[in-house]
């Protein structure tokens, strides 16, 4: 397979086998390697990608390259999709194409405090590309992209297309703030109006705040869950 080619700033780090890009990224992030790395690894059923980021902003600030990351992916897979392939984006990380779950986004950082800055981020990017079920329908609420009219979508470009489109996002947020990112993600953004549960909490999923933390009406009261609740520590 030939190496992907990123946009200055950014840098590639294959690896192969069982090996988790995310795992990876986390632990050199950990070492202080630089940021703009995008360690990843394509078989034939999956692409896994994680980008290691260096955000000098605090941690609740910084937690917008979640979606960020997840608006590069809507854009990347719509400039090399068919035209009817609908993607949506969960507030926690959660892929929707054609409104089946079809991956994810997850995230870690060097730090839990919202307020202070974490020494790193790192946004890792989990997408089936083939079902590796023999009984689909036992699962109907899950996909594959090539199950959903993107047999043709090669991996490797998709892969080049979320780092471009993610680079243009981060770039916007950078020079902009967080306005016209929260434009673009209401308009993906999936189950807003609806019941969901989340953190342990039922209600209403009416938006975000400007730091995209989850506003849930329940009981007469709107709460409102951090972005930073969901980071995963890193194995």
């Amino acid at each position: 397979m030939n190496a992907p080619s990123f946009p200055p700033l950014l840098s590639g780090l294959a690896v192969s086998g069982a090996t988790d890009p995310f795992a990876t990224a986390c632990t050199m992030a950990v070492s202080g390697c630089d940021a703009g790395l995008i360690v990843h690894n394509i078989t034939v059923n999956r692409l896994l990608a994680a980008l290691v980021l260096v955000p000098e902003v605090p941690l609740k600030e910084a937690m917008a390259m979640l979606p960020a990351c997840g608006i590069g992916f809507q854009n990347a897979l719509g400039a090399l999709a068919p035209p009817e392939v609908a993607v949506h984006l969960e507030w926690a990380g959660g892929i929707r194409v054609n409104a089946a779950c079809c991956g994810r986004l997850r995230v870690a950082a060097g730090g839990r405090d919202p307020a202070a800055e974490p020494a790193w981020l790192v946004v890792g990017l989990d997408l089936p590309l083939l079902q590796t079920t023999d009984r689909p329908g036992d699962t109907p609420d899950q996909t594959a992209l090539h199950d959903e009219g993107c047999a043709e979508v090669d991996a490797l470009l998709l892969l080049e297309a979320w780092a471009r489109h993610t680079l243009l996002w981060i770039n916007t947020w950078e020079a902009e703030g967080t306005r016209a990112l929260h434009a673009e993600w209401r308009g993906l953004a999936w189950s807003i109006g609806k019941e969901v549960t989340q953190n342990g909490l039922r209600g209403t999923f009416i938006g975000v705040d400007e730091h995209f933390g989850m506003l849930l009406s329940a009981d007469e009261t709107t709460h409102l869950i951090p972005l930073s609740t969901i980071l995963e520590t890193p194995t």
